[in-house]
């Protein structure tokens, strides 16, 4: 199957607001794993709550400011990536992600945090240092101009982009779910079925990202995003095969 049916779909269904489509079913499953990877504590039923109304369902439960108003943020940032599809990746565009997922962010504004734009503090995955700041703008250059110069782009290419992109770190916070809304949006325009990191997939792919800062190899990643690809493929068949 082609992307450029699964593409019109989300343009149709992303403007009418359709929350019983793909469109709705993929922003659900992103931004529930990706945020929940990097530890939410929203669930699946109140990420679709958000969604659909904006509300979250009543009961006894807390809720995290942050997980709200990052989950909000994770649908505008899909949303930006479905209305500019049409566009060359390039720094500037990156940042419009970052600042879609961060902008309405209480925590990272009072922290002093970048939005929309490049860390201005050093920043650490667990034990490991990242690109420093200044070092940042030219190690994206170098990492696009890379990327821009493989005219096949091979699930190889995109596992091995994802994971130069995370030992970077360009950003503050937010690292991750820019990074994996990124893969989608790559995939869906090199004509590869989508890869939707499963939060109960998470120590496979830190394990992944792990193996490539150590070894420069992707073949844990790479295994991964052949599951998750077939994960999804089920769903758009199911969407894509009632359309009439």
């Amino acid at each position: 199957m082609k992307n450029d049916e699964l593409i019109r779909r989300f343009q149709i269904e992303r403007k009418k607001f359709d929350r019983s489509g793909i469109y709705a079913y993929t922003q659900r499953a992103m931004a529930y794993n990706s945020n929940k990877i990097e530890g939410s504590t929203l669930n699946e039923e109140q990420t679709a709550a958000l969604f659909d109304t904006g509300t979250l369902p009543s009961n006894d439960d807390y809720y995290r400011a942050k997980d709200v108003e990052e989950t909000n943020g994770h649908f505008l940032m899909f949303n930006k990536m479905i209305d500019t599809l049409d566009e060359p990746l390039n720094e500037s565009l990156i940042k419009e992600f970052h600042y879609e997922l961060k902008c309405g962010v209480f925590e990272d504004r009072a922290n002093g945090y970048a939005i929309g734009d490049y860390k201005k503090r050093p920043n650490i995955i667990g034990m490991y240092e990242t690109t420093l700041p200044k070092d940042v703008p030219l190690k994206m250059q170098e990492l696009l101009a890379w990327y821009h110069g493989i005219s096949a782009k091979t699930l190889e290419v995109m596992a091995e982009f994802h994971a130069r992109y995370e030992s970077i770190h360009p950003f503050q916070d937010g690292n991750g779910r820019t990074g994996r809304l990124i893969l989608f949006r790559e995939c869906l325009k090199s004509d590869l079925i989508p890869v939707v990191i499963q939060d109960t997939n998470r120590n496979k792919y830190l394990a992944g990202l792990k193996e490539y800062r150590e070894t420069q190899k992707i073949a844990t990643l790479l295994e991964l995003f052949e599951k998750e690809q077939k994960v999804y493929v089920d769903k758009i068949t199911y969407f894509l095969g009632c359309d009439n």
